[in-house]
């Protein structure tokens, strides 16, 4: 059953958080001229309406994206973020969307470089394949992500991003996250991998980072953010 509406949640802080990460990986990856290819597992519908019924509802975006938009001196990278959020909408200075990862990564893009996307919930990917009608460069796919990582990797460039950041309804989702993360670094191990996960607790947090360790792949960066006590509860 998809339950998940990512709109309730998006812009909020760990919205944030990994997509000012996201964009830094895309900004490294654009420093070579050869052409990338980034997949992106779970897109959604690529860019949220903010005045919404769904966003308004928690408003979670309050304490996440616009906190930052009246902040001044702000790193170089929140900042870089920033202006990729205030280019979706008309008035820079008024959050009316909020772009979602494929709206980011697709920003960033150069002419020699892909975009595909995979979203499983037929609505959403409805939304999606209007959003990126007509773009040669991204292809958008009614695609289970763990499937997806099967089907599109590798892809025929030989660097590039695959993110995947399930929303962690189902109790397994961290080991079904880690078996896709092998199986896909054997079929592309010259790929970058971002993986999302939440900090329910510490302890869930901590065995889902053995989890990954025990894959044996040798370079990981954990990088996490908590806006509150992580502690068990």
């Amino acid at each position: 059953m998809l339950s998940y509406r990512h709109i309730y949640h998006a812009g909020n802080f760990a919205d944030v958080f990994k997509h000012v990460v996201l964009v830094q990986l895309l900004r490294a990856l654009a420093r070579k001229d050869a052409p990338f290819c980034v997949l992106d597992t779970h897109a959604g519908i690529g860019r949220y309406d903010l005045g919404a019924d769904e966003a308004q509802k928690n408003r979670e975006f309050t304490n996440g994206v616009s906190r930052l938009l009246g902040c001044a001196d702000m790193p170089e990278a929140v900042n870089d973020y920033l202006a990729l959020v205030r280019a979706e909408n008309a008035d820079a200075d008024t959050l009316t969307y909020y772009p979602g990862s494929p709206c980011l990564i697709r920003a960033l893009l150069r002419p020699q470089d892909r975009l595909v996307l995979s979203e499983l919930h037929k609505a959403d990917h409805a939304q999606l394949k209007q959003l990126f009608a007509g773009d040669t460069q991204v292809a958008v796919h009614l695609q289970d992500a763990y499937q997806g990582l099967k089907a599109f990797l590798p892809p025929k460039e030989k660097r590039g991003l695959v993110l995947i950041d399930p929303p962690y309804e189902r109790k397994d989702e961290y080991e079904r996250v880690v078996v896709g993360l092998q199986m896909a670094h054997a079929r592309w191990p010259t790929g970058v991998y971002a993986i999302w996960y939440p900090i329910m607790s510490r302890s869930l947090a901590q065995r889902f980072h053995t989890l990954v360790e025990a894959t044996g792949i040798r370079k990981i960066l954990r990088a996490e953010l908590c806006v509150e006590d992580d502690t068990d509860r």
